[in-house]
């Protein structure tokens, strides 16, 4: 397994368009608008006792559907990378490649709730979730017992993607904030590409 859960590594974008009274219009809005993206992002892990046991940050771009590259810069090096086909997960400290089938990977996952095809209904049960802290929040539960995670809310504010909350199976919460995003730049396809750096150990199919 890698340091970071795959599960939560996924994540948004902002999208054009003006603020929206509602999670779910919002929600609609990034879908049928924004096609890719890049971004900052910092992450925070708070447990069930509300201590918080992880902090990380970095860089993603983003092309829908399925491709994307996570760069974890702080507090190691991580890379994590979906080509459409497999999804990559490059520990640098370890030197290790795990590599899985990207239907296997993501199913419903918080990383098919934004890069997907836009079908979430298919895995997932959607409503608002009102509005706190000056956002408008969606919350998407999975229909599929084995997914790994409770539930993920996600917060719009001002016409933009703003937090993204994951609640796993075990009370713990992960807690993402994206900065500096640019809704559907022009993104070079070598970005969705993985080859393996010379000697890692690589796991997987």
């Amino acid at each position: 397994m890698s340091k970071l859960k795959v599960a939560v590594l996924v994540a948004a974008f902002s999208f054009p368009g003006a603020l929206a009274a509602a999670g779910m219009d919002d929600l609609k809005l990034f879908l049928s608008q924004t096609k890719s993206a890049k971004s900052r992002f910092a992450q925070t892990v708070v447990a069930r006792n509300g201590k918080t046991t992880q902090k990380a940050s970095g860089t993603f771009v983003f092309q829908r559907p399925g491709k994307f590259r996570f760069v974890y810069e702080q507090p190691y090096a991580q890379v994590i990378v979906g080509d459409g086909q497999k999804l990559w997960t490059w520990d640098k400290d370890l030197n290790q490649v795990t590599v899985k089938p990207m239907t296997q990977a993501l199913g419903a996952t918080p990383a098919a709730l934004l890069t997907g095809d836009g079908q979430l209904e298919r895995n997932f049960v959607l409503k608002d979730a009102g509005e706190s802290d000056g956002l408008a929040w969606v919350e998407a539960t999975p229909k599929q017992q084995d997914a790994g995670f409770e539930r993920v809310r996600i917060g719009f504010g001002a016409g933009q993607l703003r937090n993204m909350e994951v609640r796993d199976n075990f009370g713990q919460t992960t807690l993402i904030q994206f900065t500096s995003f640019e809704s559907n730049p022009k993104l070079d396809t070598a970005e969705f590409h993985f080859t393996p750096p010379k000697g890692a150990d690589v796991v997987g199919d």
